[in-house]
């Protein structure tokens, strides 16, 4: 059996190797959010260098609590955290990595004759290969195939073998097809009846552009900024009805277009409506 002491020093010599690092409990999942953040009170902010005021004692957040700073990892407030601890995991995204998870032999026979060789892991059921090259992440690309990158976690299961290549087009294009049937999801009710302060609808329109931009070149914290922009776009426009369904709509289709899931978006929109008052 796995002993706490193995498993941080694990943690630690990758977070040593700059692989940002976060404890998994029994059955491959991380430990739940703090309780001043249930519920996503906080805005969903990861505890992530500037990325928001959530100081996070203990690995909240998922993939965001991921870090490479030794002083966390051995800090009073994760101690209990380790003696809980089931395996290591990290977030492939902030080691510029990207895993295609092969959940079966049938994904694993598809990888060798679709995709370049890489480094390879096995897994209980199939393999890991692992790129070089970060991209947003995506489950189910095809049967029995999830893309781990920006805003995810893998588990760690060793160095694996082979030499790491770059990430290629192939594996994009995987999450470029599955975005491309992405439904609308449903966009909360707006705020109405207010008066409107906007000179010509261009101001608008130059908002959301502007907005959408910022969603789509965010290097990371993409969560953080996807709450902060949909609460910029409200604190501007959402007293005064000007906004629509269609301007939400191209909101949450760049924040899902960077790997945000319907739920996050909805929920970034909703918590950033309650913070306004709206």
């Amino acid at each position: 059996m796995t002993q706490p002491t193995d498993i941080r020093r694990v943690a630690l010599a990758l977070a040593a190797a700059d692989v940002p690092v976060l404890p998994l409990r029994a059955g491959k999942v991380p430990f739940g959010n703090c309780p001043a953040c249930k519920g996503n009170a906080c805005g969903g902010r990861p505890n992530m260098k500037n990325a928001g005021p959530c100081e996070c004692p203990r690995p909240c957040h998922a993939w965001a609590a991921a870090t490479t700073d030794p002083r966390v990892l051995t800090s009073p407030a994760w101690a209990s955290v380790w003696r809980e601890a089931a395996a290591v995991a990290y977030h492939p995204g902030g080691a510029e990595l990207t895993v295609v998870d092969l959940d079966d032999a049938a994904a694993v026979a598809w990888a060798r004759e679709n995709l370049p060789a890489t480094r390879t892991v096995s897994t209980t059921r199939g393999e890991h290969w692992i790129y070089r090259g970060a991209m947003q992440s995506a489950n189910a690309v095809r049967p029995g195939i999830d893309i781990k990158s920006l805003m995810s976690y893998a588990r760690w299961l060793g160095p694996g073998s082979g030499i790491m290549t770059g990430l290629p087009d192939a594996v994009r294009a995987l999450v470029v097809k599955k975005l491309s049937t992405v439904r609308p999801v449903a966009v909360p009710a707006l705020a109405a009846g207010g008066e409107c302060r906007h000179r010509t609808p261009t101001y608008l329109e130059r908002g959301i552009v502007m907005a959408e931009q910022r969603i789509t070149e965010a290097p990371s914290a993409v969560h953080t900024t996807v709450y902060r922009t949909f609460l910029a776009v409200l604190s501007t426009h959402g007293r005064c009805g000007c906004l629509t369904d269609a301007h939400m709509q191209r909101l949450f289709a760049a924040a899902q277009a960077k790997g945000e899931t319907p739920r996050h978006c909805t929920d970034a929109w909703a918590n950033a409506q309650a913070a306004l008052g709206l």
